[in-house]
């Protein structure tokens, strides 16, 4: 559909609004920051925690997925 970005297959949402990928994006890229850099706005490992669920998750592993998210959707709402 003209002016949305595919997600993946189904599960509920297929599809959203170009500006709101856009914004997704610019949220992402934040995010990654926070977890990546080093200083007082580092975000925290319990915060990390939080963030994943609780689950068994490292901080590295989630700081690669985000990153490589905000990449993927910088990527395809660069149109």
């Amino acid at each position: 559909m003209p002016g949305s970005t595919t997600l993946g297959p189904g599960h509920g949402v297929d599809a959203i609004d170009h500006a709101d990928a856009r914004r997704l994006a610019s949220v992402m890229r934040d995010l990654h920051r926070l977890l990546d850099e080093a200083g007082p706005h580092r975000l925290t490992d319990p915060q990390v925690a939080a963030l994943c669920g609780a689950q068994a998750q490292s901080r590295d592993e989630f700081t690669g997925w985000v990153g490589r998210m905000a990449a993927y959707l910088e990527k395809v709402t660069s149109t």
